[in-house]
């Protein structure tokens, strides 16, 4: 089977993976062509623009991923690339680049952003069409990609952990929008987090329909209690979090540590020993408060801490290589 390393040495596409132009009178690699792409296109963020009749703006109507990289390597561009691919399928999207186009794109977003590490944001909308709900108005979708640093705790809160709540919101149950299409309708979850940051909170709990826990406003839950690791499945109504799938390889795999993907209710998370979150922005976060209770101990937990140091070390060493800063580990 060709790996994606290969294949994305392959030429490109025209329009896509031109050589960067040499550095420009102020020294930034690139003259500065910016590094958000729209449709075809690199600009600055001044000139980055989109029209105000796209449905992503007017109605929230597109998809999304948040991609990182860490030493010159992107994580996990595979599995961002099948979910996008995925929740495009999901709301009958037709997506204008393959897979290996999009992953150039990428690609090519971090090495005109300069930096060895790096978070991708890949929005794709209906596109251009009318004040009307009618897709059919909508001939062409819209492409962006923006290649950002993206800094949501600081060290500081990695080591003292964070304070949860649970929202009065319920999450959009699976049969009115599947919470694992990743879409650009993010309301339910803006309104969580806001009821956490009125509570003094840095995050939200969301439950769903059953009353059982789903996820928070912006990651995956998981806790440990007994011995044994547990996060709420996908039928909870759940986004399957890329950084989800790895925790779960690690404490699986790497630390032995039982595992399962079962309902959880408060009572588990206000009983556990360990409460942590998982996210691509967040990476991994433990939880030493939820509704005013105190979880374990109060501090970040053994098996968190565990975690914490093998994700770092499997985010840092593996990935697809982009530019000159990987150039010396291919």
């Amino acid at each position: 089977m060709t790996t994606m390393a290969a294949r994305i040495r392959k030429e490109p596409p025209a329009g896509i993976g031109r050589a960067l132009p040499a550095p420009g009178p102020d020294g930034q690699k690139g003259g500065f062509m910016g590094q958000i792409f729209i449709d075809g296109s690199w600009l600055d963020k001044d000139n980055a623009k989109i029209s105000v009749f796209d449905h992503g703006l007017l109605y929230g109507d597109g998809i999304f991923e948040g991609i990182r990289a860490y030493n010159g390597r992107v994580f996990r561009l595979r599995e961002h690339m099948t979910r996008l691919w995925s929740s495009a399928r999901a709301i009958e999207l037709a997506l204008p680049y393959s897979p290996e186009e999009m992953e150039r794109i990428i690609l090519e977003a971090l090495q005109r952003a300069g930096a060895p590490d790096n978070y991708v944001r890949v929005v794709i909308t209906r596109g251009k069409g009318d004040l009307g709900l009618d897709r059919r108005k909508c001939k062409k979708p819209t492409v962006i990609v923006i290649a950002e640093m993206i800094e949501l705790y600081s060290n500081s809160v990695y080591e003292e952990g964070i304070r949860l709540i649970t929202s009065s919101l319920r999450r959009v149950p699976l049969d009115s929008l599947p919470p694992m299409v990743k879409s650009l309708n993010y309301l339910n979850n803006i309104l969580a987090r806001s009821e956490a940051t009125r509570a003094g909170a840095q995050e939200a709990i969301l439950l769903n329909h059953q009353g059982l826990v789903a996820e928070c406003s912006g990651d995956n839950i998981f806790l440990v209690r007994e011995g044994r690791c547990m996060t709420p499945p996908v039928s909870a109504g759940i986004l399957p979090g890329i950084t989800r799938g790895a925790v779960i390889e690690i404490a699986r795999d790497q630390l032995k540590l039982p595992f399962a993907e079962a309902d959880c209710t408060l009572y588990d998370l206000y009983s556990a020993e360990e409460v942590f979150l998982t996210g691509t922005g967040a990476e991994v976060i433990g939880v030493t408060e939820i509704d005013g209770r105190k979880i374990g101990s109060g501090r970040t937990g053994h098996w968190t801490r565990e975690i914490q140091k093998l994700h770092r070390k499997m985010t840092r060493s593996t990935g697809v290589p982009f530019g000159e800063f990987a150039a010396s580990r291919i």
